[in-house]
Formats: structure tokens, sequence, C-alpha cells
């Protein structure tokens, strides 16, 4: 294994030599569950090529930085705030809330359609995939990996396989009512689409098939969901703990956009403490300290160390997010970290 921790060196990895180090490491306990296929840790290669293009594509079609999109994300956040005001009298879980709401953004782009708060069928699966998640942090997945002879063993990294059967159980249920509902050339939502090239004499690719939808719409709805929920839950945590920066944002939107405004993507420039506080949850918190793994597709050279095809590497990124060199204030919450002596972002 090889880990970066230097910020030069992580942005010849992941940007100047970004395709030489696109490809994934082995990790057996992951490829017997999305079986190398999707989008987030299957292999770099024609496939990989083809299923990432079409889905940019087709989340573009359907709103992707447009103001369609912002529409979406609004209505949830309507329901947010609602959720939260029916909730004053009492403690609360926060989170569930959060991760309600972005999960139905995705959900709307994947699925078309949306979940209640209070949907059981919808809390079962993101429990599950939370718990996995932790699960796969963990040393038991390290063991599955390294120590073939437990991965027959009734350990806990079995909770892993059992929860995501019940996972793809619900994605399994969508996607058949979705073919039961299909009309050809109609696309609600990505699943549509995807299902219309499935149709195709001659579709744009040879990855297109059932088994590849079926993990595409996983890595979306997986992925999508997790790290903007936790980066949410992080910035209400923030915001909590530093009453004075929550004041100050207050009075800077307050100032631009009048009291009753809503706020939208296209006035971050005329925000530049509440961008940089934004920006500041993203690099204090790092709710994904270590990125996704790499591994070169050939032999590279690297600051002089030839790096082996692939061989896992890891990109440190908490620690470039607090390296002393880049930063102001690198081990305090400070949104000064991200303006210049103006106050400019």
């Amino acid at each position: 294994m090889v880990v970066i921790q230097d910020l030069a060196l992580a942005k010849e990895v992941l940007l100047a030599q970004g395709t030489e180090f696109a490809g994934r490491p082995d990790n057996p306990l992951l490829d017997v569950i999305n079986k190398k296929k999707g989008i987030i840790m299957a292999p770099y290669g024609q496939a990989w090529k083809e299923q990432r293009r079409f889905s940019l594509m087709v989340l573009r079609n359907l709103g992707l930085g447009k103001k369609s999109m912002e529409e979406r994300i609004l209505t949830e956040v309507s329901y947010l705030i609602q959720a939260f005001t029916e909730n004053m009298s009492a403690p609360i879980d926060p989170f569930r809330f959060i991760d309600c709401v972005v999960t139905n953004v995705i959900s709307s782009i994947v699925f078309g359609k949306r979940f209640e708060h209070d949907d059981a069928t919808l809390w079962n699966v993101l429990d599950r995939l939370h718990q996995n998640l932790k699960l796969a942090a963990g040393p038991w997945a390290l063991f599955y990996n390294e120590v073939p002879l437990l991965r027959w063993l009734p350990l806990p990294h079995q909770t892993i396989l059992t929860n995501f059967q019940k996972v793809f159980a619900f994605f399994t249920k969508e996607l058949e009512e979705h073919k039961a509902s299909f009309v050809p050339g109609e696309h609600r939502d990505l699943v549509d689409a995807y299902l219309d090239e499935l149709q195709k004499p001659e579709p744009n690719g040879v990855s297109f098939d059932d088994e590849n939808l079926f993990l595409v719409v996983s890595d979306l709805f997986v992925a999508g969901s997790e790290t903007t929920s936790r980066t949410l839950q992080w910035g209400l945590l923030y915001m909590m703990a530093y009453p004075e920066i929550q004041e100050k944002c207050q009075q800077e939107m307050d100032a631009v956009l009048g009291n009753n405004a809503c706020l939208r993507y296209e006035d971050r420039d005329r925000l530049p403490y509440t961008n940089a506080v934004i920006h500041e949850i993203l690099r204090f918190s790092s709710v994904v300290p270590l990125g996704v793994a790499h591994a070169p597709i050939k032999d590279m050279l690297l600051s002089g160390y030839v790096i082996p095809r692939g061989i896992m590497l890891i990109v440190n990124i908490h620690s470039i997010h607090h390296d002393g060199s880049h930063w102001k204030s690198p081990n305090k919450f400070n949104p000064l970290n991200f303006l210049n002596e103006k106050g400019e972002f």
C-alpha cells in the first residue's frame, strides 16, 4: 500500500496523471458484492468509461447543474424545515431528517420518486447502509480480505453481505416496478433512460446490461446520499459549536438577500463569508478522510519511486486538509482559511 499525504503528489495522482492512477485495487469483499461492475469500484477500462459517460449524460439531461435540479433540492429543503418546525418541542436526531432529504433528492433522479420521512422501508435500507459503512471500515472487513479461510465463518463480516442482500432487494423491487410501467422514449428518471438504452438494437457500448443497471443505481443511490448527509450533519454540528460563525452567516445572508429570500447557488459570489464557511466544513470534517482507493493501471514513477501496477494507493485527504503549510488555522474551525485580507473568497 502507498499513502499520499502531500498536496503536490495528490494533485499529481488525481489530476496530472489521473488516468494512469484511475484503476481500483483488488478488494475481495467489495468485489463479491459489486462484481467489479457499476462505476465507483469498477476497474478502469472501456466498460467503466461507458457507464460513467452515460450516467453523466443522463444526469445532466435530468437537470444536474441546472435550475431544475435546484428546484428539486429546494423542495426537499422545505420538507426539512417543516420537519424541524414540527419537532421543536422535544429532542430529535436531526440526522434522520437530513438523511431522508438528501436521499429523496437522489431518489427523484434515479427512481423518479420521493419517500416520506417516516417510511419504514426507506429507513430499513438506510440503517443497513450506515451499518455497512461502519463495518467496512472496521477490522472484520480487513480480515475478510486478507484471510480467505475466515470468509466462510459466521463472523461479523457476514452482516455486511446480509445487509447488502436486503438493500439489493429494495433496488430490485424498484427496478421491477419501473420495467412494468416503462414507456420507450419517455424518461422519468435515470432508470428509464437506462432501460431505453438496453432496448436499442445496438446500445452505445458493450457493457449495458441488467447487472450494470443495478449496480449503477446502487452506486448513485448509496454514495450520492451518504457523503452529502454526513457533510450536512457536520455543518449543523459546527454551527451549534460556533454560534458566532452561524450568526455572521445569517447576518450576511440577511444583508444580501433579505430575511425571506431563498438561498440559491448563483448567490455564492455575493456571500463570501458563507461560502468560506461551507468550504471550511468540507475541509475540517473531511467526511471521506482517505478518499477512494486508487491503483495505477501500469507501473508508474512517482516522486522517484516505482509504483507497481495494481497496488493500493490511498490519498490521505484528512492529512492534507490539516497540513499547517497550506492553512492559516489547520487544526481549528476557521472560515478565514478561505478568505483573503479583504474578506474575499
